[in-house]
């Protein structure tokens, strides 16, 4: 089953995906389950921490297990603030039969604090919990709220890992906004089909408590649902990128991918990623990233060599000259070659082709600036050289006139 089969039968609802309704008595909130097949989720038991630590700085259990992350997702009735309050709260995760969601849902501002005593249960089951921009909206609101109904928040201090900023690392460049559905749509190959927008979801709820049409709910509780079940179809996908960035089709990510693991410090893992992405449209990007790379590692030759193919290749404009002539200047010592390149580069920022960039005087003027310095310390070398020749010279003529002077006086003491 490819991702967009996946995706789609996560979205479905057919056969184990229907919604069951766990009714409670007085004193409780709603409880609803969504229980689906594994083979609507393949690959996610295969996920690895190695991996995770990859994708994350996010801190994680030494003992992992997938089925030991609890996929979370609430809905408001509002965007923030003190008044704001998560009627509904899902939560998922893996089992060795599939997958749950178990949903719970105030139906009434009365039944806060019941909804908040399942969602502190449901949290303490698991090691780490997964949202969607959980690390800005839903965690600190759901710490709000257990605050306010003088709860303990002791349930939400564990390793969290917010996908959103690990979509923006990886595709950010590529596709400008990362919103879920987006992601759904671009990456995962489904968009979604008669979905209820986010933005509609608070007045629908105030629709319910005026009218108690429970009809009006079933729209938040599918939007709800997916949500969570398509967190854990991200993650895995994003984990089998990390994995194998050799498949990723576009450079674009590939080259991200690479920024995000050199900022986690895996440079090796970042300089493969880099060199995949140097063969399509981020080539320029990604061959400067590489030769950075091995610079900061202090592998000066390595950032070089990667220099010169890009030099070779015609790629990055001015920027290999630039970095070559620094090379040969403070490392090679050898301020020729470092003015030959820096002239190259001079001549190079003339042509029409770097015209359209905001920053090419000022490129030019430091250029011209390097030139100038170089020619200034060839000139000083070139002084030093002759007045050490002509010392070198006077102090020979010396020592002949003194050997001289000697013999003579040898001959008169004779």
């Amino acid at each position: 089953m490819n991702l967009r089969d996946k995706l789609r039968a996560v979205g479905g609802s057919s056969g184990g995906g229907k919604p069951r309704s766990r009714e409670t008595g007085n004193g409780d909130c709603r409880h609803l389950a969504v229980f689906r097949p594994m083979s609507e989720f393949p690959g996610a038991m295969e996920v690895r921490r190695e991996t995770l630590a990859r994708l994350s700085a996010a801190e994680l259990p030494e003992s992992f297990d997938p089925r030991r992350i609890l996929y979370l997702d609430t809905e408001t009735t509002g965007l923030g603030g003190s008044g704001t309050v998560a009627f509904l709260v899902g939560m998922g995760y893996l089992t060795d039969g599939g997958f749950e969601v178990h949903q719970f849902l105030m139906r009434d501002y009365d039944e806060e604090p019941f909804l908040l005593r399942h969602v502190e249960a449901g949290l303490n089951r698991f090691d780490m919990i997964c949202t969607f921009n959980g690390a800005t909206f839903d965690l600190p609101l759901l710490e709000g709220r257990f605050l306010m109904n003088r709860m303990g928040r002791d349930s939400l201090q564990r390793p969290h890992l917010d996908l959103l900023q690990v979509a923006r690392r990886l595709w950010k460049l590529r596709l400008g906004r990362c919103n879920l559905g987006r992601l759904e749509e671009v990456i995962l190959g489904n968009p979604r089909e008669n979905d209820l927008p986010g933005s509609e979801v608070p007045q629908r709820y105030f629709a319910y408590l005026k009218t108690r049409q429970e009809s009006l709910l079933q729209d938040i509780l599918d939007h709800n649902a997916q949500d969570i079940a398509s967190l854990c179809v991200l993650l895995t996908h994003m984990a089998e990128m990390y994995e194998h960035p050799e498949r990723i089709r576009f450079s674009e990510d590939v080259y991200s991918m690479g920024r995000a693991l050199e900022r986690f410090h895996y440079p090796e893992e970042a300089r493969r990623c880099y060199r995949l992405a140097s063969r399509g449209r981020t080539g320029s990007l990604a061959s400067a990233a590489l030769a950075h790379s091995y610079r900061r590692g202090g592998e000066r030759a390595e950032a070089a060599r990667v220099w010169e193919e890009m030099i070779a290749a015609r790629r990055g404009g001015v920027l290999p000259y630039i970095e070559l002539a620094k090379y040969q200047e403070h490392t090679m010592r050898n301020p020729a070659e470092a003015l030959r390149l820096t002239e190259k580069a001079l001549a190079l920022s003339s042509e029409a082709t770097l015209r359209d960039s905001g920053t090419v005087q000022e490129i030019k003027n430091e250029l011209q600036y390097r030139r100038r310095r170089l020619i200034r310390k060839m000139e000083a070398a070139d002084r030093k050289a002759r007045e050490a020749e002509a010392a070198a010279a006077s102090g020979e003529g010396e020592r002949k006139s003194n050997g001289i002077r000697n013999d003579v006086q040898g001959e008169q003491g004779l």
